[in-house]
Parts: C-alpha cells; structure tokens; sequence
C-alpha cells in the first residue's frame, strides 16, 4: 500500500510553525493536525498559543481544544486519533501537515510506535504522585535511573507525568518503558513524511520572541486564563501546563506579578531550548534558520520543491 504523504513542522515554542504550517497548508491544498500537548485541552487558548478562527484563515486544524483539562488522554490515545485524521484527510483527496513542539507525540506518530494497553491502577498512580510532590522529579529520576536508565535520561524532572508513567508501566508489567518503545516499533510506518525544522542561528533572536509573546499573551488575558484553571478542580494536566502553572504562587501571595511573568518566560525559554534538543536528534529534519530567511514560508516551499515534493 502506498504510504501517505505527510509534510511535519517542527521547532521551539515561538518560532512561527503554526504560520508555517498555515501558509503550507495552502499551497498544498492540505490541512493541518496539531501536535501540540496543551493545544488539545480547553481552557488553555492563550497560555498554548492555539490558533484563532481568524489565524487559521479557513485551513482546518484537527486536534485542537477539544478535551476538558481533567480528562486522561495519553500518547497513545492522541497517536490514535491522530492516525484517524491523517487517513481522513488522505483519502478526501487532501495534503496531511502536522505542526507542533510535542516531540514524544511527533516521534511516537511517525513511527507508528504501538502502545500496549496497560489498565491504570489508581491507587498506584495516586502513591507515585504524592512520592513526586514529595520529593521531587530530580530524586524520582534517580530512583528511576536504578532500573530504567535509558528513559530517566531522557526525561526531564519537570515531566511529572511521564516519570511516574515509567514507573508505572515497570511496577506493572516488569517490563521498562524504554524496552516498551523498543519493542513498539514492528510495525511499519504508514506515512511518508518530510520534515521541516523551524530554528534560530541567534538563540537570543528566539528568546526575545518568546519574550514578546508573553507580554502579548498576558495583554490578551492569560492571567484571568491561569485565574480560572488555578480556581477549577483540573488535575496534573493544569499543574504542568506553561503559561499557567507560574502564576499559581501569585494567585497564593507568595510571589508579586512581576516575578511571575519572569519565571514564565524563563521557563519557556528553558522548554524552547529542551524542544531543539529533541529535533536535533533527528537527522531527518530540514533545518531553516528563521533569523536569516526574509521569508520562512517561501524558504520552505524551496526546500519542498528541491526534493520532488511537487513532482
């Protein structure tokens, strides 16, 4: 069966892929499924940078907003819906464009990487969350580490989520998650896809974007946004989202304002920068340097057409 065509952008927060992707997606005729983690939730329009009716100017977008912050979806629930919508499009005839900064759902797609179907054990999940808060995500990767070595490098401590899934899956099934991906990726993948990198030469030229869309964020209310998620019952999801989660010690008194927006935009920085660290393990990516390019969009179509994209 011939495999289906799948153009992917991929970069750091604030690079401009959700742009990209757009202006692809009409030259292509191709419409776009979002690879984001955050984006799929409601709630969280500003603090993900989820595209507007207006920024998506008529290119449908799949896989955006359309989960309650408090509801379990996985990497595997989201690869799963994700194939549904790729195939969809394929048949009707149109272009397959996936943008994001989600690297483990990018990754876990285009390798159609299968996941078994472990059932959760909540009493498990609530003893490893409350042994997390406890401790914290650098100690929980150090006793990671003691049986699961491969994926405690991986993870970063902040990732509360998947440490204590990795855990999970081992106090499970005896099996680590590392030997779970290993032996996930039998099937061959369906897609053919073509990956096109957003970066910066000057990584101060994408911090001070990232910067700028902070300030823009919080004059479109991000922190009456933050105020709602921080007053909700949501679960971890909202605990670990950027762009919310800063300003909780501000809505408890212990921080003022100022310190907030600072710690947000360190901290997406510091996202930025683990983000670029992921892609460039691929050596599959086309890199554009978006701060030498007048136009990303025209540099990328370039990029398409030397490589026959477009016969």
């Amino acid at each position: 069966m011939d495999k289906i065509p799948v153009i992917a952008v991929v970069g750091p927060t604030a690079s401009g892929k959700t742009g990209l992707a757009i202006e692809l997606a009409k030259k292509v005729d191709g419409e776009i499924i979002s690879f984001d983690s955050m984006q799929i939730y409601k709630g969280m329009h500003i603090a993900s940078a989820a595209p507007d009716k207006s920024e998506m100017q008529g290119i449908p977008h799949h896989l955006v907003e359309f989960l309650t912050p408090n509801t379990n979806f996985s990497v595997a629930d989201f690869v799963k819906l994700a194939k549904e919508k790729a195939i969809d499009i394929h048949q009707r005839g149109k272009k397959v464009i996936i943008a994001g900064g989600t690297g483990l759902y990018i990754d876990s797609f285009l390798n159609n990487i299968t996941f078994s179907e472990e059932e959760i054990n909540p009493e498990l999940r609530e003893k490893l969350t409350l042994e997390y808060n406890t401790i914290g995500g650098q100690a929980m990767l150090k006793k990671l580490a003691e049986f699961d070595p491969v994926s405690a490098a991986k993870l970063h401590p902040n990732n509360n989520k998947r440490i204590i899934r990795a855990f999970e899956i081992y106090l499970s099934t005896g099996v680590t998650m590392a030997q779970q991906i290993e032996n996930s990726t039998k099937e061959e993948s369906p897609y053919a896809p073509f990956i096109i990198g957003i970066t910066f030469e000057n990584r101060e030229a994408l911090y001070e974007r990232i910067n700028k869309r902070v300030d823009i964020m919080l004059q479109k209310g991000l922190l009456k946004e933050a105020q709602a998620m921080f007053n909700s019952s949501c679960g971890s999801t909202a605990v670990q989202a950027i762009g919310h989660k800063e300003f909780f010690p501000y809505f408890r008194g212990e921080l003022p304002l100022e310190t907030a927006v600072e710690n947000l935009k360190r901290e997406t920085r510091r996202y930025a920068k683990r983000q670029l660290t992921w892609f460039r393990k691929n050596q599959n990516v086309n890199w554009i340097f978006a701060d030498r390019q007048d136009n990303v969009a025209k540099a990328a179509t370039q990029i398409l057409e030397r490589n026959g994209y477009f016969g």
